[in-house]
């Protein structure tokens, strides 16, 4: 589906990206990033084509959709500060209603929106939460328990929160290289900073508003065996117990809403933004949002990739060029071949090489140590890992160049 034209669509992510003079390295992050993604999709693909079990041929083994293509669903929204939701009459807690819309039907009428404005409670401004509770049920029957029109088969629902809670930005800080040390208000003026202020304490909480709210129905309609649901489905599938059968897929796609889109909630907000989007979602691309998200996850885990860059890569997408996207990946291939080419003809000469005739054995030393003074600065401004490696090969080879460009003897001397 499509990001709303409002804030960018929904998705979570880190923090937004710095000053101008970081979008190279910020790109180049991102592409790496982007390899990695590719890499995951591709096999996890192929891992569920060839190692997912094998359906029974007893059709009573299988787990099916209880909906059918196409069919009339009426969707509710609330809103409450409780997680667990059964206040069907309350009408300030209903937000938005909607009748009719076909299930995992692609047409006209599959896609609704709402745009509003939400008035935070004192209570939620006091670092409080609130909840979306999304229900859908059969076009004619209610989502209500106590409702005597309320038919368990024909109604189902899930939970998400609107408001989430980050730690508070700390003022920027300097420090002065000679002297003592001080710190920025934030206000431009500079303050010395004393032992007591080293102290900041325990980390503040502040509530976050999420402007977008898009809710997509996956499309699925695949016969599962039961005791045998491939693991990228498994913790989403809501099973109904008495059939063992599942209803639809509810997802809270927050992929394209970035961490910049969200509104701080304190004393000074009277109203917050919110804006709703429903609409049916394929199985192949739902997969690669929890796969894309995973993998940031594991990047993040082993520090290949820093917290916020998520975000930069998902804004790359949202705002770049996409001509200029694929120009930028077929350089960054062709760059990566190239440097490849070169080492290894380096490596030939020099490997062949039984004479310095003509070469000079200091410029070999310098070459490396100007090499190494560029490896030290990129390892230190945090460069993509694609440069990274590039630039260390590059100094490793230098260095094994000076030993067969120079003879080097250690001469251990014994004292009387």
């Amino acid at each position: 589906m499509a990001p709303p034209a409002a804030a960018g669509g929904g998705g979570g992510g880190g923090e937004a990206g710095g000053g101008g003079g970081e979008q190279p390295q910020r790109r180049e992050q991102g592409g790496f990033s982007l390899t990695g993604i590719i890499r995951i999709a591709v096999f996890w693909y192929f891992a569920s084509k060839f190692f997912s079990p094998k359906k029974p041929s007893d059709p009573s083994l299988l787990t099916s959709n209880l909906f059918q293509k196409g069919e009339s669903l009426d969707m509710w929204v609330y809103l409450s500060e409780q997680e667990r939701f059964n206040d069907f009459g309350s009408e300030g807690a209903l937000v938005w209603h909607e009748t009719g819309i076909p299930y995992a039907d692609w047409g006209p009428r599959s896609t609704r929106s709402l745009s509003s404005t939400y008035r935070p409670s004192e209570a939620l401004k006091q670092n409080g939460s609130l909840y979306a509770h999304v229900f859908f049920a059969r076009s004619g029957y209610s989502p209500d328990p106590s409702d005597p029109e309320y038919q368990p088969l024909s109604a189902f629902g899930k939970t998400h929160p609107v408001v989430t809670h980050l730690p508070k930005s700390r003022a920027d800080k300097k420090k002065r290289l000679l002297g003592g040390q001080e710190e920025s208000d934030g206000a431009g003026s500079v303050s010395e900073v004393t032992e007591e202020d080293k102290d900041e304490g325990p980390v503040e909480w502040v509530p976050y508003w999420k402007p977008n709210i898009t809710i997509n129905l996956v499309e699925d309609f695949t016969r599962y065996p039961r005791n045998a649901v491939p693991p990228n489905v498994a913790p989403y599938l809501n099973v109904e117990p008495s059939t063992e059968s599942y209803y639809p897929t509810i997802f809270f796609n927050e992929f394209w809403l970035l961490k910049d889109k969200f509104i701080p909630i304190n004393e000074t907000v009277d109203e917050v933004p919110l804006n709703l989007d429903v609409g049916p979602i394929s199985m192949t691309k739902w997969q690669l949002f929890l796969q894309i998200d995973q993998s940031f996850q594991v990047h993040r885990s082993y520090g290949s990739m820093l917290e916020g860059e998520s975000d930069e890569l998902k804004r790359v997408f949202l705002e770049g060029n996409p001509y200029l996207l694929g120009i930028t990946m077929v350089v960054s291939l062709l760059h990566s071949v190239f440097d490849f080419l070169a080492f290894k003809n380096d490596i030939q000469f020099w490997n062949k090489n039984k004479s310095m005739e003509g070469l000079s054995a200091k410029s070999v030393v310098v070459n490396f140590i100007c090499q190494l003074i560029v490896f030290l600065y990129l390892l230190d401004n945090d460069t993509s890992w694609m440069i990274l490696a590039s630039s260390g090969i590059g100094c490793c080879i230098e260095f094994w160049k000076i030993g067969k460009a120079m003879h080097i003897e250690v001469l251990l001397r014994k004292h009387a």
